[in-house]
């Protein structure tokens, strides 16, 4: 997928996760959330400006979205466990947020033949083959589709239609 497309599942993933939060009353946190979700939608396409590591490797996977997910908890730790986010330590916050946001960017990338090595480092791929990564109408639509469904809970939770 190209950044629309990694756009547009990063909001479609953000849709429940963001109503959840909102319903539970903790609105501030979906804020949070779709931020970094949005912010760090092609973090795992670091790999292109890193020469010492191959496009679609260790960037794409479990592992990674498990690092990714620990900085974020070093994080949530290091601000301390002053308050919680719908029950949750910010630690425990910080390593659901940054797992998810990985977790995005995989998603979009397992839609295309190419797939993810999502086990890394054994070397089998996963891919659902829906569309190629530089499918125009696809990642215009998977942005779309985003949009329309994550605007549709928000106006649901304002009341309005």
């Amino acid at each position: 997928m190209y950044r629309k497309g990694h756009l547009g599942v990063s909001l479609l993933v953000f849709a429940p996760v963001g109503y959840w939060l909102v319903s539970v009353g903790e609105p501030e946190a979906a804020m949070l959330t779709g931020v970094v979700l949005l912010w760090f939608a092609m973090l795992p396409d670091i790999d292109h400006r890193l020469p010492v590591i191959e496009h679609r490797g260790v960037t794409h996977s479990l592992v990674f979205a498990g690092l990714v997910g620990g900085l974020f908890a070093v994080v949530g730790v290091a601000l301390g466990d002053v308050f919680r986010v719908a029950g949750l330590g910010l630690g425990t916050f910080g390593f659901l947020l940054g797992f998810l946001t990985v977790g995005a960017h995989l998603v979009g990338d397992a839609l295309t033949p190419a797939g993810i090595p999502l086990l890394w480092p054994l070397p089998r791929t996963y891919s659902l083959s829906v569309t190629r990564a530089d499918n125009t109408l696809a990642n215009y639509g998977l942005f779309g589709l985003g949009i329309a469904v994550t605007g549709g809970w928000v106006l649901v939770v304002l009341g309005v239609g």
